[in-house]
């Protein structure tokens, strides 16, 4: 599939998936003409991409991890005991992330409770 096709079945911009090439995070084939042509399976890897950004990972850890995934079809993902280690790391950050999140939201909803009682107060 071209790069317009790619990015409307994904919702990702043309412009994220040249930058994705760039960083080795996905590959296409060119044609004659030069234009890029994605295999089907470019769009399973679009979307672990954006899921491990919002994660918060960097497109060079990514692109370390990328290869040891499974693959849509269930494939057999490489092991690799450093990769683990920092996937480790960055799953902790991710915990004190949530954490002080939902302490933000107590926080939060203890305020939204003391001005309510004071609004509802003659």
């Amino acid at each position: 599939m071209r790069i317009g096709e790619l990015a409307r079945r994904s919702g990702v911009s043309t412009r994220s998936l040249r930058y994705y090439e760039q960083q080795g995070l996905l590959s296409s084939e060119r044609t004659p003409g030069g234009q890029r042509e994605y295999a089907e399976s470019a769009q399973d890897r679009v979307e672990r991409i954006q899921e491990l950004f919002a994660a918060g990972l960097c497109s060079a850890k990514i692109a370390t991890l990328l290869p040891c995934m499974r693959d849509a079809d269930g494939g057999p993902a490489e092991p690799d005991g450093a990769l683990v280690a920092d996937l480790m790391v960055e799953r902790d950050r991710i915990d004190r992330m949530i954490g002080d999140l939902q302490r933000s939201r107590e926080l939060l909803d203890d305020v939204i409770e003391a001005a309510s009682a004071e609004v509802a107060a003659p």
